[in-house]
């Protein structure tokens, strides 16, 4: 039995498939690409070699970290973590899955051919799938920088069209490979845009339109100087102080008396002592980071001038806790944390080393330092029974992340302290670590964590260190930290929140 020609399906004799009307679209535009005026291969060859293996891309992170900004810190961290992610995935998946041989060079002018043609198939092409990866990475953190990065990828990009060695479709693949890298990423670790702090509880302050009525006290020593002409500029009828650390407490006092917004730029101790004043003053407290690590106003949304003119412009603030202090007739207050055992001495190391080598190395010679110490842990009552203590952090607030070590607070108003202890023993150094990756476990064999209002340790040996805020006082007998709910008020941006 055969089959009727007439019950074939239609199909006019050498008429192009889909696939192969595709194909010809993409020669075409290769042709019209390439072929057109442009860089030649003086330029083009330099540009693909400092791509290739993401080197130009890393080097671009190094000078976005180099700008010390948090957020081009973060878009820097970001943009790296999609190219590598997207690397792989270009390699497991891509170059495998798609059997493409690279276009023909006849088209091309003799000037732009490279001498060193790709050996892989063609699709995707790895240095589309690294650009549109970082580019991507990077305005996902940043949209300013994104904006910067981003023609400069596509530059890259296109560049591999002009050069030969792929099709338009290679580098669409390539570019959709690393965009979409970049956006699964996000879906695993969160940018600190998706992670909002809660914007409450609101409170009624003024708004500033040109700064009028704020006196902003600056601490020279933190490097603020840059920071507080940018304030200048942004709110030209605020005025600021500028003045050494030891001139700090005594200007904010001044400036207490004639203000109706208090203001200060330096870093985490400084804050802390601006709020103090505050405080006692009764008045709204507008911070601008100018320190070193900068919890409080990081974890406020204000991480540069333009979130705090902002905030001020718009009279956007919020009520948040204050943790207080007292022991052996020394009492304070702290923003971020208070501790005692090892970590006080590592602070006291610290500020030791860094007027000398700088902040960060300082910090790690001074951890290396009081981790080799022949030392005993510190021995307290808490609960009832008194027990050896290497480190006990409280934090003015929930802080989340793993470990022990400061993460982000999403809350400044959970009328909560963030207590961690590591328990005593033979060798504070495995202890301390093994705590800091035991995460947010409320019980381990060297770990305890757990959320209170009020916390008190008798019987402190006189001579203990504390540490609050980065500042370090000698405490002894009773130690008492408790909370002081919605006590500050404290501008921050809350649009966007």
């Amino acid at each position: 039995m055969t089959t009727s020609d007439s019950a074939l399906p239609f199909r006019k004799p050498g008429r192009p498939s889909l696939l192969d009307r595709v194909l010809a679209v993409d020669r075409r535009l290769f042709e019209a690409v390439a072929g057109g005026r442009g860089p030649g291969r003086s330029v083009l060859a330099p540009l693909e070699r400092s791509a290739h293996h993401g080197a130009f891309w890393c080097a671009t992170a190094v000078a976005l970290a180099a700008s010390r900004t948090p957020r081009a810190r973060r878009a820097a961290t970001r943009g790296l973590a999609s190219l590598g992610a997207a690397s792989l995935a270009a390699g497991a998946l891509g170059k495998r899955a798609v059997r493409h041989p690279g276009p023909a060079v006849a088209p091309l002018p003799v000037l732009r051919r490279l001498r060193r043609r790709p050996v892989t198939t063609s699709v995707p092409s790895r240095h589309a799938v690294s650009a549109a990866a970082f580019a991507a990475g990077v305005a996902l953190e940043s949209p300013a920088w994104g904006a910067v990065v981003a023609p400069v990828a596509a530059f890259v990009a296109v560049s591999r069209v002009r050069s030969g060695a792929h099709f338009p479709s290679d580098v669409l693949a390539g570019a959709a490979l690393g965009v979409g890298t970049a956006y699964a990423l996000r879906g695993v670790v969160p940018t600190r845009a998706q992670v909002t702090a809660l914007p409450r509880p609101r409170a009624e302050v003024p708004a500033l339109l040109e700064g009028e009525g704020l006196v902003l006290v600056a601490n020279t020593a933190s490097g603020s100087a840059e920071r507080a002409s940018a304030l200048r500029d942004a709110l030209p009828r605020a005025e600021v102080v500028e003045c050494a650390p030891e001139e700090v407490p005594a200007e904010l006092d001044r400036a207490a008396g004639r203000a109706r917004v208090l203001g200060v730029c330096g870093g985490d101790g400084t804050v802390n002592t601006a709020a103090r004043v505050a405080l006692r003053a009764g008045l709204p407290l507008a911070v601008l980071p100018g320190g070193t690590l900068n919890h409080f106003a990081y974890d406020l949304g204000v991480e540069d001038v333009r979130d705090l003119a902002r905030a001020l412009r718009q009279g956007d603030a919020v009520r948040v806790d204050v943790g207080r202090f007292s022991g052996g007739g020394r009492e304070g207050v702290f923003l971020n944390t208070c501790s005692v055992g090892v970590y006080p001495e590592l602070v006291r190391e610290r500020e030791h080393w860094s007027p000398r080598i700088g902040g960060w190395p300082a910090g790690m010679l001074a951890a290396l330092r009081v981790l080799r110490a022949d030392r005993h842990p510190l021995e307290a009552e808490l609960g009832g029974r008194t027990r050896p203590l290497w480190l006990l952090f409280a934090g003015n607030g929930t802080y989340h992340r793993m470990g022990l070590l400061s993460g982000r607070r999403l809350d400044l108003a959970d009328g909560q302290l963030d207590v961690r202890v590591v328990h005593g023993g033979r060798r504070p150094a495995a202890r301390l670590l093994a705590a800091a990756f035991a995460g947010p476990l409320t019980r381990s064999p060297v770990h305890a964590a757990v959320q209170v209002r009020r916390l008190r340790l008798d019987h402190v040996a006189p001579g203990t260190l504390l540490a609050h805020d980065g500042e370090v006082t000698e405490v002894e007998g009773t130690v008492t930290l408790e909370k002081l709910p919605r006590a500050l008020t404290v501008y921050r941006p809350i649009t966007g929140y």
